[in-house]
């Protein structure tokens, strides 16, 4: 089984400190918009906007320091990306207790957010390449895949019932301590690190930016899986304020109740992360990314049919577990393929490219969705949300393409910038330095 296969104690290290930080925000699942929601009285448009601005937002910032990342150790990067989400979501209770809380301040804190979670995310990608060797890669993006869900699946109801007990920042309070003990879980792993290529001034070129994108583009399967997952994850995410309006809004369902809708299906992702490489090995990369990736596209309709009621509940929670089990089997597959085919000197920039334009794709949709949803009803947006996906298993690669053998690090010449101290991870079994993998 793919659970009982070591990968060493430093990736133990690693997954316990990530396991961390998932249940935090398992527990914190859907926060904001019960934020707004329930303690400012938010509108679908407002709600729709704090989902769309604050990861818009976010990525901007997060442009500038995807080279910032790239030259750096990354382990102090996530130690810094962790402490900074701790502060800013810390200020959220406090401001909540002495009645300051704004939809301003939701804002902001969402835009930070965003942007350390895109740096953290990259950092910890590029980590993990080094850290495992290539034929382990899947088993350790399932492991976490399967940790994320089982998060999932344990948090919302939790943090539901807490909502309901103790008030709406709770939640809040939990996730910001994660953040802290999985920085302080990642400062407790000791262990070498390879020093990065210096950074210079080159680096802030506009080439530099763009090198992530520049990657993606000109290599047609992530070029297609890139454009694919934008829309696919747009479109999901997009629901996600919607349905806290017609849920928890229109239709009178508790805040346990709408944590339970989202948390049962993730059940499901425990089954679908599990199957992942044996998947895989009998019928390959390609097959997965095209049946799938249609696979998880053709649920999401469903959910323009919810009602009040047990009927209702039931409704969300089939879609979610048909959406999750083929998400969680995709997911893994999808972060391998990535790290397989981008060069160690380019995937800090890749995975934050990556996760800028999925980040802009989410505000796009999400923004577009409160609004239709402002101008019609939040059911009708489900209802186009779910139309439209409809379409993405168009955009998914047609043809397979092998895994290139790893570049070395560019030169001067090549790169601008002098020759890196070391090019060459460290052999896996070597004591490292660790991170946490990509916090949800």
């Amino acid at each position: 089984m793919v659970a009982r296969r070591s990968l060493g104690r430093q990736f133990g290290w690693l997954w316990a400190a990530y396991a961390v930080s998932a249940y935090g925000s398992g527990l914190a699942l859907g926060a904001f918009p019960l934020i707004a929601v329930l303690a400012l009285h938010a509108s679908p448009v407002e709600v729709s906007a704090l989902s769309a601005v604050g990861p818009a937002v976010g990525a901007l910032i997060a442009v500038p320091l995807a080279p910032w990342v790239e030259f750096r150790r990354k382990r102090p990067v996530m130690i810094a990306m962790d402490l900074s989400r701790f502060a800013v979501m810390a200020t959220i209770p406090v401001a909540y207790a002495f009645g300051w809380l704004s939809f301003v301040q939701l804002l902001v804190v969402s835009a930070v957010v965003a942007a350390a979670k895109i740096a953290f995310n990259a950092a910890s990608g590029a980590y993990l390449k080094a850290l495992v060797p290539p034929a382990d890669l899947l088993v350790a993006n399932a492991r976490f895949e399967s940790t994320n869900w089982s998060s999932l699946a344990v948090g919302p109801p939790l943090g539901g019932a807490a909502i309901g007990v103790f008030g709406p920042v709770t939640t809040v309070v939990a996730d910001a301590l994660s953040y802290l003990f999985s920085a302080l879980s990642i400062t407790a792993i000791r262990g070498a690190e390879d020093a990065p290529r210096k950074a210079e001034k080159s680096q802030l070129r506009a080439g530099e930016l763009l090198d992530g994108w520049r990657h993606i583009l000109a290599h047609p399967g992530l070029r297609t899986l890139y454009v694919n997952n934008m829309v696919v994850g747009g479109l999901i995410m997009a629901t996600e304020p919607l349905l806290a309006v017609l849920l928890l809004g229109q239709l009178g369902f508790r805040p346990w109740q709408y944590g339970l809708a989202f948390a049962a299906p993730c059940v499901g992702g425990l089954i679908g992360s599990r199957l992942a490489r044996r998947v895989v090995a009998r019928y390959g990369q390609h097959r997965v990314f095209r049946t799938v990736g249609t696979l998880r596209a053709v649920w999401l309709i469903g959910l323009a049919f919810v009602r009040p009621g047990v009927v209702g509940l039931l409704t969300v929670i089939a879609v979610e577990l048909a959406i999750i089990v083929s998400m969680s089997l995709y997911g893994p597959v999808l972060a391998t393929y990535r790290l397989e085919h981008t060069p160690r000197h380019r995937i800090a920039r890749t995975l934050s490219a990556w996760s800028i334009g999925q980040q802009a794709a989410i505000a796009v949709f999400t923004a577009l969705g409160g609004l239709l949803a402002g101008l019609t009803s939040p059911r009708t947006a489900l209802t186009v949300a779910g139309l439209l996906i409809l379409a993405s298993p168009l955009l998914l690669p047609r043809r397979e393409h092998p895994a290139p053998s790893d570049e070395p690090e560019p030169t001067t010449a090549e790169s601008g910038g002098p020759e890196p101290a070391s090019t060459e991870p460290a052999p896996a079994q070597q004591p490292l330095s660790s991170t946490t993998a990509a916090k949800p």
